[in-house]
């Protein structure tokens, strides 16, 4: 881990964000004082969540899910409940 002056890392700041890309954490300060760390991304997950991760176990949506809330509970979410 590398520490580098704030005026110098605004002078080299892309080749400061390619070294840290390529995996080497940079500490930046300023007189002496460390303020920021730059470090790489987090990679992605190498395997993606599957999708359809409930699939075949039951569920089902009914045909009135879009339909409009009865009154009652309507006006409890929108807090105008008596």
């Amino acid at each position: 881990m590398q520490t580098i002056n704030l005026y110098e890392a605004k002078t080299n700041l892309s080749s400061l964000v390619e070294r840290a890309a390529a995996g080497e954490e940079i500490i930046i300060a300023k007189a002496g004082r460390p303020l920021a760390r730059l470090v790489p991304l987090a990679t992605q997950r190498a395997i993606p969540r599957p999708l359809g991760l409930l699939a075949n176990q039951g569920f089902s949506i009914g045909e009135d899910f879009d339909a409009p809330l009865p009154d009652d509970i309507a006006a409890a979410f929108a807090g105008t409940t008596p």
